[in-house]
C-alpha cells in the first residue's frame, strides 16, 4: 500500500519536474555574462566529462562518497554510523536510524562538491579574498559533473535505496532535489537572488500544473463526447 501511494505521489510530482526544469533553464539563460568563474565552472564540468569518456571510472571513490553521504545525513538526523565498508563492487554503512532523506541523499547531495565548498569557506575565514577563486570554481564543476554522471549511471541499475521508496517516486524526488540545489547555487553566485529564484520556480511549477490540468480536462471531454455518441 505504501509503495502504491508513493507511486501516486511520483506521478503527481511529474509536472513539478517539468516546471522546475523550465525555471532552471530560464535561470541559466539569464545568468549574465560569461566571467572567468563561469568559464572555470564549465571547464571543470568538461574536464570530468573527458575523464569519464577516456579514463576508467573511479568507482571506489564514488562508493566512498556515496556511503559517507549516508553517514553525514544520518548524523544530521541524529543517527550513529558504524561499520563503513567500501569496495569496487559496492559498499555499505550501518546507521542506528534511517529515513527517506538519509536513504536518497547520495543521489541528490554532491558529497565531493560539498567538501570543496566547505574547504573554500574554511580557507576564506583565514585568507581574504579567497585565493585562486577560478580554481575552486573549477573543482566545483569537476566534482558536480562527477556526482551527476555517477548518479545517472547508478540509477540505470537496480539500487536497493531507490527500490525501497519506489522508482517513480525516488526518481522524481531526486530530480527535483538536484534541480533545487543547482537553483540555489545560481541564486547564491549570480545576480538572480533567492527571492527571484523562488518566484521563478513557483511560477513555472504552477504553470506546469495548470497545463497538465487543462490537458486532463481536454482528454476527459474527448472521451466524454465519444461516450455520449
Amino acid at each position: 500500500m505504501a509503495n502504491f501511494l508513493r507511486m501516486i505521489v511520483g506521478v503527481a510530482l511529474l509536472p513539478a519536474c517539468f516546471g522546475i526544469a523550465g525555471a532552471l533553464c530560464r535561470a541559466l539563460a539569464g545568468a549574465g555574462g560569461l566571467r572567468v568563474e563561469a568559464f572555470a565552472l564549465l571547464g571543470g564540468i568538461a574536464a570530468f566529462v573527458l575523464c569519464w569518456t577516456f579514463l576508467s571510472h573511479p568507482v571506489k571513490t564514488y562508493v566512498f562518497g556515496h556511503e559517507m553521504t549516508h553517514a553525514l545525513w544520518g548524523v544530521l538526523f541524529g543517527a550513529r554510523p558504524t561499520k563503513l565498508r567500501v569496495g569496487e563492487s559496492g559498499g555499505s554503512v550501518t546507521l542506528t536510524k534511517s529515513n527517506m532523506l538519509i536513504t536518497l541523499a547520495p543521489y541528490f547531495f554532491p558529497f565531493y562538491t560539498f567538501v570543496v565548498i566547505l574547504a573554500a569557506v574554511v580557507t576564506g575565514l583565514f585568507v581574504r579574498p579567497l585565493p585562486a577563486l577560478p580554481v575552486w570554481v573549477f573543482l566545483v564543476g569537476f566534482t558536480w559533473a562527477f556526482h551527476v554522471l555517477f548518479t545517472l549511471q547508478t540509477l540505470t541499475e537496480r539500487q536497493p535505496d531507490v527500490a525501497l521508496y519506489g522508482r517513480l517516486f525516488s526518481w522524481t524526488f531526486i530530480f527535483i532535489a538536484n534541480a533545487a540545489l543547482v537553483m540555489a547555487w545560481l541564486a547564491a553566485t549570480t545576480e538572480l537572488g533567492f527571492g527571484a529564484a523562488c518566484a521563478s520556480v513557483a511560477t513555472c511549477v504552477a504553470g506546469a500544473y495548470v497545463w497538465t490540468w487543462d490537458r486532463c480536462v481536454d482528454v476527459a471531454a474527448l472521451f466524454g463526447g465519444r461516450a455520449a455518441e
